[in-house]
């Protein structure tokens, strides 16, 4: 009797499951957050020097810039070019007081909660036309009030549930619930201690108990340093070896980014042929690709390509998909009736520069239901197309 056939399944990551997944602005009113959005989504969402000038978060789609599918794009000339997309929400400055209600906090810590992954924008620039909602310029200061609103909004979120399974668990005798509650008593620990949930280790069971609370410190965050154009050019600030310090202290490993909104927002209005030579002649960068790709990885989403000459696509997935997964990102019957995919990479396909080529050099393979996808697999999909239907008639 042959062995029963044992679904492949993705590893389960902390947070929101799927690839509808966001990333959200945070900070304290006038560190430049709209203005950010503004220069990274190419929108206009109001940006004025009054604190909540941004009531309802403004979101938008940030195309993912990649060589690789420019590459593809030049190699095949398709009739349809379809990037990856990081999508982006701009949400309300955040003040002290905030998980009690000050500002609209609630109303806030709301729309953080809706994000999967946060950028944690301070300011780090003097401008006395901009105002401070604190008085004066002191990241260090901002960085513990918006995680000290974290923590306690947090807190508040587990009373709740802590509370019901206990009361299950040690009054009712559901043993069934032990996990749940240590769990949960352990997130408490955690929190009290100013430990980030995202920073603690926890098993599949556990991450599946933590995913359904969604807890704000269970987000990853990509922090990000609003500079004066001067001091980006310069790549000079009083402030940024402090923030790093305390990010090595508060989050270790958390990626740190400085960036200038006022630098971005000149380059913006320039010609292209103006931007160029005026990035060469103060020898420097824009960071906003690296700013958009820090985000998509800190979602835990990467995407592989479909290529040919009616369209080059990179579709997005969750790390970990295996192929059967990603197969259904196309369509639903490409999963259901899943045989192999066919993949190379796309790295040996632009070195050895067609699909012949890479195919006599014996790089390209054939792939199960097992493999998982890598980012940046150049994948054809083979599938039962009766299978779909097959399955519609079970039902």
């Amino acid at each position: 009797m042959p062995p029963k056939k044992v679904e492949e399944k993705s590893p389960l990551l902390l947070g929101r499951l799927g690839t509808n997944l966001k990333v959200g602005i945070l900070g304290i009113p006038n560190v430049g957050k709209s203005t950010f959005f503004n220069v990274l989504t190419k929108s206009e969402a109001a940006a004025e020097n009054v604190p909540f000038c941004t009531i309802d978060p403004n979101e938008a789609r940030v195309p993912v810039s990649d060589t690789r599918w420019d590459w593809l794009c030049e190699h095949y000339k398709p009739a349809s070019k379809v990037p990856a997309f990081l999508s982006v929400v701009d949400i309300a400055g955040l003040v002290k007081g905030a998980s009690e209600g000050q500002g609209l906090g609630n109303a806030f810590l709301s729309h953080v909660s809706a994000c999967d992954a946060l950028f944690h924008l301070c300011r780090a620039f003097d401008d006395d036309d901009v105002t401070h909602v604190e008085g004066d310029v002191n990241p260090i200061r901002d960085l513990e009030i918006i995680s000290n609103e974290l923590f306690a909004k947090d807190l508040q979120h587990l009373e709740s549930p802590l509370e019901k399974v206990k009361t299950l668990f040690t009054r009712a005798n559901d043993k069934t619930k032990k996990l749940e509650y240590d769990t949960l008593l352990r997130v408490k620990e955690d929190l009290e201690a100013k430990k980030p949930l995202r920073l603690d280790t926890w098993n599949e069971k556990e991450i599946e108990i933590l995913n359904k609370f969604l807890f704000l410190t269970a987000k990853p965050i990509v922090y990000l340093v609003n500079l004066s154009e001067g001091d980006y050019i310069r790549k000079k600030n009083k402030w940024l070896a402090k923030i790093k310090a305390w990010i090595d202290e508060n989050d270790p490993g958390a990626v740190l980014i400085p960036f200038s909104g006022a630098f971005e927002n000149k380059l913006i209005d320039m010609p292209d042929d103006e931007r160029q030579k005026y990035l060469k002649e103060n020898n420097c960068t824009s960071n906003l690709d690296k700013i958009v790709h820090t985000g998509y990885k800190a979602l835990q989403l990467e995407y592989f390509f479909t290529a040919g000459a009616d369209e080059v696509k990179a579709w997005t997935i969750q790390k970990g998909t295996v192929a059967p997964k990603a197969a259904g990102r196309i369509h639903t019957d490409f999963e259901k009736g899943f045989i192999m995919a066919e993949i190379m990479k796309v790295a040996d396909l632009m070195e050895l520069g067609d699909e012949a080529k890479v195919k006599a050099g014996g790089k390209y393979r054939q792939q199960g239901k097992t493999y998982v996808v890598q980012d940046g697999d150049v994948i054809l999909f083979k599938f039962n197309a009766g299978a779909g239907l097959t399955a519609a008639k079970k039902k």
